[in-house]
């Protein structure tokens, strides 16, 4: 059993807020291959206090999507105290704050990673949300700004707050998604603080999980582009905190099944052409491997219809597949 304040997780392993991706159909679909925790898309506080129907469609969810987590980004205090009593009419178990976003559309407004800047400001920022929330609370962060930043005070500013736990993501924000994680600098973090840390980056299979555990020593794990393509994710993490558990790639067949059974509940919400195009890049993620498949995608990329995409999800059937040990 995991626990971050008082939700209790069966496993410490958890679907990370991905924008773009991370939409109710892709949640649902995903809890039904063993994910337990997931967060909403990123929430920009500014827009939800100015009631964006947009954003108020971000924020539904049936009872079959819990625990969910709701994830915001802020700068300004009166915008954040009023996207949280907003909130407060919709039921989450979780309220997570984002200061690991690294992208310039975001960081130029003074929010996401730019708060890695400042951590005072950030804990003032934490310090609203934990004082108004009655539910657990957490931040989002990663290991700096740049190589020079105070990585320690950054976990230090987290914990002051009041925050029950912290996903560490372990690449400063001039690296964005490029070169290798510091699991140094998480395992550091985490040294200087009690509550516990979930480590993110590159947690993308059963052997990269391993040495974020081994290495950075966190408490659980937080999957972002790992589910992408691949919901088994999870039940292949699983069998790091059972021993008794055993995990099994699926076959070609099982994978195509799976991939037009997520087509299906996509389209469902978004519609048959919003749906198809949108889904054009969970295709890519799940014919990582087939052999051949360049020529497919491409056809897909210009596909609208969704008999159509359906028709060439058949297709693979019988192709040549390099199933991952």
């Amino acid at each position: 059993m995991f626990s971050i304040g008082t939700l209790k997780l069966k496993y410490p392993i958890i679907l990370a807020p991905l924008a773009g991706i991370t939409d109710l159909p892709y949640r649902l679909f995903n809890r039904q291959f063993g994910c337990e925790l997931a967060f909403t898309e990123m929430i920009n506080s500014q827009s939800l206090a100015y009631r964006s129907n947009a954003t108020f469609k971000m924020l539904e969810h049936p009872k079959e999507d819990s625990p969910l987590g709701l994830q915001l980004v802020a700068k300004d205090p009166d915008y954040l105290e009023r996207s949280l009593d907003i909130a407060a009419s919709y039921k989450f178990e979780i309220i997570d704050f984002n200061a690991g976003c690294p992208q310039k559309k975001v960081t130029g407004t003074g929010r996401g990673a730019a708060l890695l800047q400042e951590p005072q400001k950030l804990c003032q920022l934490l310090k609203i949300i934990t004082k108004k929330a009655k539910v657990p609370v957490t931040a989002k962060v990663r290991i700096g700004w740049n190589s020079s930043s105070d990585h320690v005070g950054i976990a230090k500013a987290v914990e002051d707050a009041g925050c029950d736990a912290v996903f560490i993501h372990g690449r400063t924000r001039d690296q964005f998604y490029g070169k290798g994680v510091n699991y140094d600098k998480i395992r550091e973090m985490k040294e200087a603080i009690s509550i516990p840390v979930i480590g993110s980056g590159d947690v993308l299979d059963h052997d990269s999980a391993k040495e974020m555990l081994e290495q950075a020593k966190v408490d659980g794990l937080l999957v972002a582009r790992g589910s992408i393509g691949n919901p088994w994710i999870f039940k292949e993490l699983e069998t790091l905190f059972d021993k008794k558990k055993k995990f099994t790639r699926p076959d070609p067949s099982a994978l195509i099944k799976t991939m037009k059974e997520h087509l299906f509940i996509h389209c469902q919400y978004h519609g048959s052409k919003r749906g198809v195009l949108s889904f054009r890049k969970f295709f890519h993620a799940y014919t990582f491997g087939f052999k051949d498949i360049r020529k497919t995608r491409r056809i897909i990329d210009k596909i609208s219809s969704y008999e159509k995409m359906l028709e060439v999800c058949d297709s693979l059937e019988g192709s040549e597949y390099a199933i991952k040990a």
